[in-house]
């Protein structure tokens, strides 16, 4: 089976555990104001390559990885959903640790059929990496172009399964960084019992040049660049709401 892949990054420190071997996956049907990878929105466009091609190209180098593991992002890797589920059980097959980085936002928690091949990935997945972009359906719809209805139900499901999960959220300036909606994800958040960390990303736009490149006008516009200071701060006004 094969995939199309936009990138592997072979040496990733911020995509999981450990050092990361890392593939872009191409496609994704949102799209976020402030996304940093809009030449991963197409489907079927970057390169294909094979399960065999890819674990073939990690393990050359797997003393690197004995800490860390293999990581899915992209784009949104549950676009491909056969060739994702067949590249981590051939690592599981050879003891390599996987990390699902997804938004969820494929879920489709009423189709039974989706519901069990999601289920097969994820016994083969040890760690999912959700982007929760807001809690708030029509800011939600604003902020990425659809609302977060199966987003959270995929939240809702990792926790029935006690799949290990860290969230991820990315602070961005008159979107997410309101102290109302940080502590509706907080208080969301709270109960999970599944839940390994909470990660508050500050926006950046180190992605403005591709939005040049592709001809595609740049949404965020001016909006200021946001720091770790103002990461930390959102940070524990979730924490708070959490109870922590």
């Amino acid at each position: 089976m094969t995939g199309h892949i936009h990138s592997i990054e072979t040496f990733g420190t911020v995509d999981g555990p450990g050092v990361r071997f890392v593939v872009f996956f191409q496609g994704c049907p949102m799209r976020c104001l402030y996304c940093h990878n809009p030449d991963t929105w197409v489907m079927g466009a970057g390169r294909e390559a094979s399960v065999e091609e890819i674990l073939r190209r990690m393990t050359r180098n797997a003393p690197f990885y004995e800490t860390g593991g293999l990581t899915a992002t992209g784009g949104e890797p549950l676009l491909q959903l056969d060739f994702l589920t067949e590249l981590f059980e051939g690592a599981k097959a050879q003891g390599i640790h996987t990390c699902l980085d997804t938004s969820g936002a494929t879920f489709d928690p009423e189709n039974g059929e989706s519901v069990e091949r999601i289920d097969r990935l994820l016994r083969a997945t040890d760690l999912v990496m959700l982007d929760i972009k807001h809690m708030d359906p029509v800011a939600h719809k604003t902020l990425t172009g659809r609302d977060n209805r199966r987003i959270l139900a995929f939240a809702e499901h990792l926790r029935a399964l006690g799949k290990p999960m860290r969230v991820r959220h990315v602070l961005a300036p008159g979107y997410t960084d309101q102290e109302e909606s940080l502590t509706a994800l907080g208080r969301y958040l709270k109960d999970f019992d599944n839940l390994e960390s909470v990660e508050i990303l500050p926006y950046h736009a180190l992605g403005r040049p591709k939005y040049e490149n592709l001809g595609i006008p740049y949404p965020m516009g001016d909006a200021p660049q946001l720091t770790s200071a103002d990461a930390a701060q959102a940070y524990a006004t979730v924490r708070a709401a959490m109870g922590k």
